[in-house]
């Protein structure tokens, strides 16, 4: 492919040869972020456009908010890796991958600037709104490969990005008290934790046993929605949060 139109309205397109058709699917419901991890923008992007790294995304957002399309969103790119979401686990068949420039442990997880934010905001709104992709399903990459990946990581703001109408948080929930549910536990409390993530998307057994799975399930999901303690224990606040959430989600129809 020698160049394609871009799918958003500003972005620069530089075209990655890495990517295929999407199986089984007409179009993706699910975006997919990430923090680059690499020093740079420009290494990030050269590395996203070698076929030797047999990687890519469909877009990359720099820190000055410039926009980059590597990938059509028509087709798969290779930013997911092995994962799972809702019992799937073909991800990059399902979704579109956003690369945000950021060296993330590399530098100690720095802030991510306002301009870049505003991009993100702006584009994944404009792909939200074109491909119909609800809001519970734009997530992290840490989301769909717990304890594998943890971008785009605990500076990520992803309240800024529900404040701008993208992606899905809980409001104000009350926190009652509670014991915490905390590895090594079994019985009906952990398998309701384990019931509530499964019906949310993450991809943990149910088993009634809080074993290292669980824990490691548990913090993916503290990294997006309670970045401030990340420990892989259900604590009141966790619970709540989780079980605000999964209120929240749209009912299922009857099979």
């Amino acid at each position: 492919m020698s160049g394609f139109v871009a799918d958003f309205v500003g972005a620069e397109v530089r075209v990655s040869p890495n990517f295929g058709p999407r199986r089984g699917v007409s179009r993706a419901d699910i975006i997919i972020l990430h923090y680059t991890g690499m020093e740079t923008g420009g290494a990030a992007e050269e590395w996203l456009c070698n076929p030797a790294s047999e990687v890519s995304s469909h877009y990359l957002v720099h820190e000055d908010g410039s926009v980059v399309q590597m990938v059509r969103e028509a087709d798969r790119a290779w930013h997911a890796g092995r994962s799972s979401w809702q019992g799937a686990t073909d991800i990059n068949s399902r979704s579109i991958g956003i690369e945000v420039v950021n060296p993330g442990p590399l530098a100690g997880h720095p802030p991510f600037p306002d301009v870049q934010i505003e991009a993100v905001i702006a584009l994944c709104r404009d792909i939200s709104a074109r491909l119909d992709v609800p809001a519970a399903q734009i997530l992290a990459h840490s989301d769909v490969a717990p304890g594998r990946k943890i971008d785009p990581g605990p500076a990520f703001p992803w309240e800024r990005l529900h404040a701008g109408g993208v992606g899905h948080m809980p409001g104000a929930v009350a926190v009652a008290a509670a014991d915490p549910i905390a590895p090594g536990d079994e019985g009906a409390r952990v398998e309701c934790v384990q019931s509530m993530l499964n019906l949310y998307g993450y991809g943990i057994e149910i088993t009634g046993r809080f074993d290292a799975a669980t824990k490691t399930v548990v913090e993916a999901f503290q990294l997006h929605f309670r970045r401030g303690k990340v420990d892989g224990v259900v604590d009141a606040e966790t619970h709540a949060l989780l079980t605000a959430l999964v209120g929240e989600l749209p009912e299922l129809p009857l099979g």
